[in-house]
């Protein structure tokens, strides 16, 4: 709601509501560039709008202004995030939006980009262009935390995710644990990740599919990232014979040629590592590199070694686990409180999610 203090408008909260469910509706799908919405109004009616485009461009911005080119003069943009004033693949938006003579913009929040950070403002004024920020920034900032997470620390934002039984126990197979809806929100946690990572031992054990199964989310797959230091990994694996179809990065530190041929021609991209006097990865220097190829949200799905690893290292941003109903009889099972009790530890807050889980229980650690 408005205030006498309140420097916006009824109509102001309105019509940026508008663009910040715009954004909120290609969530995930922008690629490593923010999901921005955006609405122009004239006359108090909204005559353009307009959300980044998938994998990232065009910007909001110039969608909105592209679709009122001859009637923008004396209208008002409001956009979720600050507009770009640098120029990258495209112009910047500052740039478009000076040359459509809009009146005034005003934008949610900051951009974190240090290319464009709190930079707009100024242009736009020196051009006569009226700006005002700050409107449901409270709102945005939240909706941009793992943007902004990763423009300000250049590597991936990470998510744990682990599925167990009612006495804290997981198999060293495939066989489900938890029941379909609980796996339905899984394949949603997938959806909503640029890259699922595992290593060899989940795959050689489970041969999980890692993809998103749920109707109409199918394209939406992650890229699979594999830790594999001797190309291990079996080559009838279903994630080897699919990967034509489906991204596929393994890190290696291998010499093996015949496999490395083998999975050149499966369409695999190998990325050579050096390993450090442990003769194990350095995760932090793993995450920088799928950071550069292009991948700024990662899910982790493996077993409980590798995450037991991730989480001495604290490099999980956060963590759902998953709880059946029921207890595991069965020789194979693993128990897993220690990772539990260390989630407890690591982790300021935790929660119960709010789901339709049926039996199952989702905990959110945060």
């Amino acid at each position: 709601m408005s205030t006498k203090k309140d420097k916006f408008n009824k109509k102001d909260h309105y019509y940026m509501s508008l663009a910040i469910n715009l954004a909120k509706n290609k969530k995930n799908l922008t690629g490593t560039n923010p999901s921005v919405g955006c609405v122009i109004v004239k006359y108090d009616r909204v005559v353009a709008f307009g959300s980044t485009n998938f994998n990232g461009r065009p910007h909001a911005e110039t969608i909105a202004l592209n679709r009122n080119k001859n009637n923008n003069k004396g209208s008002t943009l409001y956009v979720s995030l600050e507009p770009c004033s640098h120029y990258g693949k495209t112009p910047p938006c500052t740039k478009a939006i000076i040359k459509s003579k809009i009146k005034k913009v005003i934008y949610s929040t900051e951009d974190n980009d240090f290319r464009s950070h709190k930079k707009s403002k100024k242009i736009l004024k020196s051009r006569k262009v009226s700006v005002q920020s700050g409107l449901l920034s409270k709102e945005t900032r939240k909706f941009y935390k793992i943007y902004n997470y990763v423009k300000k620390n250049n590597r991936p934002y990470i998510i744990g995710k682990l599925a167990c039984s009612s006495d804290l126990s997981i198999l060293k197979n495939k066989t489900h644990i938890t029941n379909e809806y609980s796996r339905k929100v899984s394949h949603l946690l997938r959806y909503e990740n640029q890259g699922i990572l595992t290593t060899y031992k989940t795959i050689n054990n489970d041969n999980p599919k890692f993809t998103c199964r749920i109707d109409g989310l199918e394209n939406f797959s992650p890229v699979r990232i594999i830790i594999d230091r001797d190309l291990k990994i079996k080559q009838k694996s279903y994630v080897l014979l699919k990967s034509k179809f489906q991204k596929t990065i393994i890190f290696h530190n291998s010499k093996n040629l015949k496999k490395i041929n083998f999975l050149k021609k499966r369409g695999i991209k190998l990325v050579k590592f050096n390993t450090e006097n442990d003769n194990y990865f350095d995760l932090k220097k793993i995450f920088k590199k799928i950071y550069d190829i292009g991948i700024h949200s990662v899910l982790i799905e493996s077993g409980k070694i590798f995450i037991n690893r991730l989480l001495s290292k604290n490099l999980f941003n956060e963590f759902y686990l998953f709880m059946s109903n029921r207890s595991l009889i069965n020789k194979n099972k693993v128990k897993i409180s220690d990772v539990k009790r260390t989630l407890n530890i690591k982790f300021k807050n935790r929660n119960i999610v709010n789901t339709y889980l049926d039996k199952d229980k989702l905990l959110h650690y945060y």
